[in-house]
């Protein structure tokens, strides 16, 4: 069985001569099936390069990025955006939802831009709202939507289809903490259902949902460790 994500020796330059700058060092990270890696570091330490790098969004310098066994580093922007669509889930902290289009449509829309058919498209779609407790929200458009809402249609549409690989981008920094656990709940039982994932948070709270956390510093692994000391069950039993 092939690994959802596996990085090995990834490097990433930006600009050239004076102006270069190494955001990811030598980067070798594998997530497997049912695992959630929670990534951590101050600013510039390279969560988002690693996040861009792990999805096919930005190309490593050099090393290889294998999404369900194929390795995207050596794809073009074509066929990386193909594997996006079939593999890869993404939760951005911006959310991207776009403002013209009812939540089922956004959800729906990566189904369709991968060929499948619109029908089709709309019932997988409305089956990731369910999961996310939004069916009676499915025909409103984001800005009719809370942030909470607008945050779990986005999650709907990272999860919809047979993605086996999702990250996310501090899908919890503009949600208060009820409705952060509640986001993290959500990620944490798609993976308990077989997806892997890669969370990016500043957050200890959110980086204790993780099986382990990885602690970047300046574009290295500078550790890892099997979580933060939280109690899960705790956790959980506060955002219930």
């Amino acid at each position: 069985m092939t690994v959802p994500l596996e990085l090995k020796g990834v490097t990433r330059v930006h600009g050239r001569g004076a102006g270069e700058v190494h955001a990811l060092r030598g980067i070798d990270l594998t997530v497997r099936e049912g695992e959630l890696v929670a990534v951590m570091g101050p600013s510039g330490s390279g969560k988002s390069s690693l996040l861009n790098v792990a999805g096919g969004l930005d190309t490593p310098t050099s090393g290889s990025v294998r999404v369900a066994g194929t390795d995207i580093a050596r794809l073009g922007a074509r066929e990386r955006a193909a594997v996006r669509r079939r593999d890869v889930g993404f939760v951005f902290q911006d959310l991207n939802l776009v403002p013209a289009l009812t939540a089922v449509e956004n959800v729906a829309l990566p189904l369709e831009l991968d060929g499948v058919r619109p029908g089709a498209a709309r019932a997988d779609a409305e089956a990731a709202l369910a999961e996310v407790g939004l069916s009676e929200a499915a025909n409103r458009f984001p800005e009719d939507l809370s942030g909470g809402q607008q945050q779990r249609v986005a999650i709907a549409r990272a999860l919809v289809g047979r993605r086996r690989l999702v990250l996310a981008d501090e899908p919890t920094g503009a949600l208060d903490s009820v409705t952060g656990e509640a986001v993290m709940r959500l990620l944490r039982a798609r993976v308990d259902a077989g997806a892997a994932g890669l969370l990016v948070t500043h957050d200890a709270r959110y980086a204790a949902w993780a099986d382990r956390t990885v602690h970047l510093r300046d574009g290295f692994v500078a550790g890892t460790d099997g979580g933060l000391g939280a109690d899960l069950d705790e956790l959980q039993g506060a955002g219930a």
